[in-house]
C-alpha cells in the first residue's frame, strides 16, 4: 500500500494516528508534514514522539527550527529530529545550520513546512497531508520509498472509535 486516507474527527484521533505511526518507525526514516497553520502537524508529531518513548515535554521548534529527542527503538538508541521550518526565509538557512547531516541512517526526521527548504531536503519516506475539515482533520499519507510502503503496510490504525 502506498496511499492511505481517512478523517480524524477530533484531537484524540490525531493522537491515535501519531501513536500508530510511532510503532512503524525505523532508523533512517523521514516524514514530511504538510498543512496550513492549525492543521495538526505539531499535535501529530507530539503524539508520535511520546508514543515512541520520549517521556518529557515535546515543544514545537518554531523558533529553534529543530529539536532532538532521544529514544530507544527496539533496544537501540535513536534520535528523532523534529524540524519546523516555518520561519525559514531561504533554503540556504537549512544548509547553513547543518541540518542536512541529520538525515542519515541512524536518525528519524520529522519535518513541518518542508516546502520552506525548497530542493535542499532529501526526499521523504512518507508525506503526510493534513487539512482542517469542520472540527476534525482530513489526513492523507503517501509512501515514497520502500520504508514508507512498509510503514503503511504495518500501520494499525482504526480512526474515531
Amino acid at each position: 500500500m502506498s496511499h492511505y486516507k481517512t478523517t480524524l474527527h477530533d484531537e484524540a484521533a490525531t493522537q491515535a494516528l501519531g501513536k500508530s505511526l510511532a510503532h512503524t518507525l525505523v532508523p533512517g526514516f523521514s516524514i514530511f508534514l504538510h498543512g496550513d497553520l492549525g492543521a495538526g502537524k505539531t499535535a501529530l508529531t507530539r503524539a508520535l514522539i511520546h508514543a515512541a518513548g520520549h517521556p518529557g515535554h515535546v515543544k514545537s521548534p518554531t523558533y529553534t527550527l529543530a529539536e532532538p529527542y532521544g529514544i530507544l527503538l527496539r533496544g537501540q538508541p535513536v534520535t528523532i529530529m523534529h524540524f519546523d521550518l516555518y520561519r525559514m526565509s531561504t533554503p540556504e538557512e537549512f544548509l547553513d545550520a547543518g541540518f542536512r547531516e541529520e538525515f542519515n541512517a541512524s536518525n528519524i526526521c520529522i519535518v513541518e513546512w518542508p516546502e520552506k527548504a525548497g530542493g535542499v531536503l532529501p526526499g521523504p519516506d512518507l508525506n503526510v497531508y493534513l487539512r482542517v475539515a469542520g472540527d476534525g482533520r482530513e489526513v492523507e499519507l503517501h509512501a515514497l520509498s520502500a520504508k514508507g510502503i512498509a510503514c503503511l503496510a504495518s500501520l494499525q490504525f482504526v480512526p474515531n472509535l
